[in-house]
């Protein structure tokens, strides 16, 4: 396998072949493709770009490059993806929800890139709980539980892993070919019968127009529908937060808010019944997607999500009493410090790269890979577009482990989020779906 000639290619806009493609992701899975030519190929083709045909080829040979899981399950094995945001934390909820219904969810997730958060760093905010299993513990928990939200293990699309950490630090992010190879080989590797996606769009996320967030969907719906797994895709707003927190064990409390505190018309539990919804219609365990949506809302009110959710948290190494003393668990920061609007008026907008940013400063992201994670820092009570201000209400709450860093991201909310005279439209929370 000769990795100089394929990256020459791509630099070069030829095309490559399905075998070029098959022997690059295989010597990313192997070690043959050293790290400089796996950031070389990401930027080639983040600059360049791969056909359809091209892309899914990469896709399938990434899911290729390791195991794929084969279930034999009473119910249907399904899962949910979002292509990342700040404040997104669905996953913690819809997998419990779904798995309290029936469904089976093997949800092979991803730590946070760039200025969005990942879930696996927000799941491990939790005391002992380890994302990363075996195979075959990974099996056990979906099949006792329901639902098991775990890294890539090691033979899980291991050309991914190689090329995932390479793109969070070669600005290589963005592209959608990457995005729609990376999600999908994880995703097709792990045997789903029925995908549903979270693609957004807004300041927020790594695709800030509609035109490009609905580009994305319909390479994600198309080449999954292609590899012969039934997927449909919600483009949804991410010009603000999904839920009031950004950093790990905050957006857990919001999570643990959710689950145990009775409210309901909120946009984290509405957008999870509407992804919930779908994909149950597409798995034929409902008629249609508003009927999906009250089986998922129905989970909340009898309890069964938060049920499930502590015993995933168990069977992963979690507290056992995680759901009933969540608040004694999770680590808090020493230095919280509301930032004040300073003027009266209207919340006009934000700009969620920057806020997003703003906790990957503070340490609750990664500047580079080897960077440790700060699971209590972030941003809390984020204010929402078109709330009304006066001059000492808090537009946030940092989260930080020093006063110096506390006053960087203080200065960073306060040029991130916008206050203007009149009152903004509230954006939907659902833009667009893809089928």
């Amino acid at each position: 396998m000769d990795a100089r000639t394929i990256i020459g290619k791509l630099r070069d806009k030829k095309r490559l072949t399905n075998e070029e493609l098959s022997e690059f992701a295989f010597g990313l899975a192997n070690g043959q493709v050293s790290a400089a030519q796996a950031g070389a190929f990401a930027m080639a083709v983040c600059l360049n770009g791969l056909t359809m045909d091209e892309r899914v080829a990469l896709t399938m040979a990434m899911r290729d490059s390791g195991d794929v899981l084969q279930w034999d399950l009473p119910g249907p094995v399904i899962d949910k993806h979002s292509t990342g945001g700040i404040g997104d934390c669905v996953s913690l909820l819809l997998a419990p929800a779904l798995a309290a219904l029936g469904a089976y969810v093997p949800m092979v997730s991803g730590r946070g890139l760039g200025h969005t958060g990942g879930t696996l760093d927000k799941l491990e905010a939790i005391p002992g709980l380890k994302t990363e299993v075996g195979a075959d513990r990974f099996r056990q928990i979906v099949k006792d539980v329901g639902t098991a939200i775990v890294s890539a293990t090691g033979n899980i699309a291991p050309a991914d892993k190689r090329l995932y950490a390479v793109r969070d630090v070669t600005a290589t992010v963005e592209s959608i070919d990457l995005i729609t190879a990376s999600i999908l080989s994880k995703k097709l590797a792990a045997g789903l019968g029925a995908l549903v996606l979270d693609v957004k769009v807004g300041s927020g996320a790594f695709m800030k127009s509609m035109d490009d967030a609905t580009a994305l969907a319909q390479s994600l719906v198309t080449t999954a529908n292609n590899a012969g797994c039934k997927t449909s895709a919600l483009i949804t707003d991410m010009n603000q937060p999904c839920t009031p927190s950004v950093g790990n064990a905050l957006e857990i409390m919001d999570v643990m808010t959710a689950l145990t505190a009775g409210a309901r018309d909120t946009t984290l539990i509405n957008l999870t019944a509407e992804l919930g919804g779908e994909l149950l219609t597409l798995c034929g365990s409902a008629d249609n997607p508003a009927e999906g949506v009250r089986q998922i809302l129905g989970t909340f009110d009898d309890g069964s999500v938060a049920e499930k959710f502590g015993q995933m948290v168990a069977a992963l190494g979690g507290p056992t009493d995680f759901v009933e003393r969540w608040r004694d668990h999770l680590p808090s920061s020493p230095v919280v410090r509301d930032v004040l609007a300073g003027r009266d008026g209207f919340v006009g907008g934000m700009n969620g790269e920057d806020l997003g940013l703003a906790v990957v400063h503070l340490g609750g992201g990664r500047l580079r890979g080897s960077d440790k994670v700060d699971p209590s820092v972030g941003l809390s009570d984020v204010a929402v577009i078109g709330a009304a201000v006066s001059a000492d209400t808090p537009l946030a709450t940092v989260h930080a482990a020093t006063s110096d860093g506390a006053d960087a991201a203080e200065r960073a909310v306060r040029a991130a989020i916008q206050i203007s005279d009149t009152k903004p439209d509230t954006p939907p929370v659902v833009c667009r779906r893809v089928r």
